[in-house]
């Protein structure tokens, strides 16, 4: 019987995620690092499944290479969510490239210190995407609002894989001081394909929350406290009076563009005043036309969907039951039961 290891099957399961991606829509330039991240899981795995399933030794050269250049690409991956991104100087950027260079000079010199380097990086990288997402779903403003939640509730997941796959190495490293290495095969082989995996569905997840690419210029305006009603009063006409809320690919980057108001003085502004984040703040208008639609028309609840600015069925039946309590389904028949039990006008 041919032996097909734990590895591969994680392999290729990342691999089918990848394909399934890549046939939904056309890869924009800030989903690449997404899918780049998937491949790269995909092939980590094959690497675990080659050499501890098949005991290729020589392996033992590449894999902690291929490893260290996946925290890098979490980071970079989750920044594209972020507008300011851009703001980052191309020397900055280069020096995530330090980690597979500091590993494979490690390989070449001093390979004892390998798994400590390891920990080390994986764990910085976890508390540097934390960081990105410590302001909430709002920080994510390149995210479209029906999908930014997810999108930060990935951020946090692939943060938290980090730490596991840094806890995986430091067992690995134990493992060679207390028992020369008896139990690594199975640490590596098995429990951080956990890690491995988990990356590949954040990163998808993340990737559908990213907006089709619009090209226009960026607008900045002066930030006070004080104008926190008049900004919210924009929003609300940009929302209702030009339908904004609408555009399923509607951003708090993009929303900032159009009010001419800068997206931290929208996020404070809702915040404040609303109580809630800009995410929650736009579904509440999109719940609104929906719960308009199901009432007045006959239209498939999926219609009414897509027709009030969701893209998934997911994030729209957890945002109605959040504003109705109810499901669309429900609210509809509650609605129209009431409304025929009311007297005529």
């Amino acid at each position: 019987m041919i032996f097909v290891p734990l590895p591969f099957v994680v392999a290729l399961l990342l691999l089918i995620l990848l394909v399934r991606a890549l046939q939904a829509e056309q890869p924009s330039r800030a989903n690449r690092a997404f899918l780049a991240l998937v491949g790269l899981c995909a092939l980590q795995s094959t690497l675990v499944g080659l050499r501890w399933g098949y005991d290729l030794v020589d392996l033992r050269f590449l894999m902690p290479v291929v490893a260290s250049c996946l925290p890098p690409l979490v980071l970079a991956s989750f920044r594209s969510l972020i507008h300011h991104e851009a703001a980052e100087s191309g020397g900055a950027r280069w020096l995530h490239a330090a980690p597979p260079v500091v590993i494979a000079a490690l390989v070449l010199l001093a390979p004892a210190l390998i798994d400590a380097t390891l920990v080390v990086i994986f764990v910085g990288y976890a508390l540097a995407v934390l960081n990105l997402g410590r302001a909430g779903p709002d920080a994510l403003d390149e995210a479209r609002f029906d999908g930014a939640v997810a999108a930060h509730r990935a951020l946090v997941i692939a943060a938290a894989s980090l730490c596991v796959s840094a806890l995986f190495d430091l067992m690995v490293l134990l493992d060679f001081e207390w028992s020369r290495g008896e139990d690594a095969a199975f640490i590596a082989g098995n429990a951080n394909l956990l890690g491995l995996f988990l990356f590949g569905i954040t990163a998808i997840v993340a990737a559908r929350a990213r907006a089709a690419p619009m090209p226009v210029a960026e607008t900045e305006a002066a930030s006070t406290a004080a104008q926190d009603r008049e900004v919210l009063d924009r929003i609300r006409n940009l929302l209702v009076e030009q339908k904004l809320a609408r555009d399923e690919n509607l951003t708090l980057s993009r929303l900032a563009r159009r009010a001419g108001v800068p997206a931290r003085q929208i996020s404070g502004a809702v915040n404040r005043l609303a109580g809630k984040n800009v995410s929650q703040y736009i579904n509440d208008f999109r719940i609104a036309e929906a719960c308009r639609l199901l009432r007045e028309t006959d239209m498939p609840v999926t219609a009414a969907m897509f027709e009030s600015g969701f893209q998934t069925k997911s994030n729209f039946n957890r945002e109605f039951r959040r504003v109705t309590s109810f499901s669309p389904a429900s609210w509809r028949e509650q609605s129209r039961t009431t409304d025929a039990g009311s007297p005529a006008s």
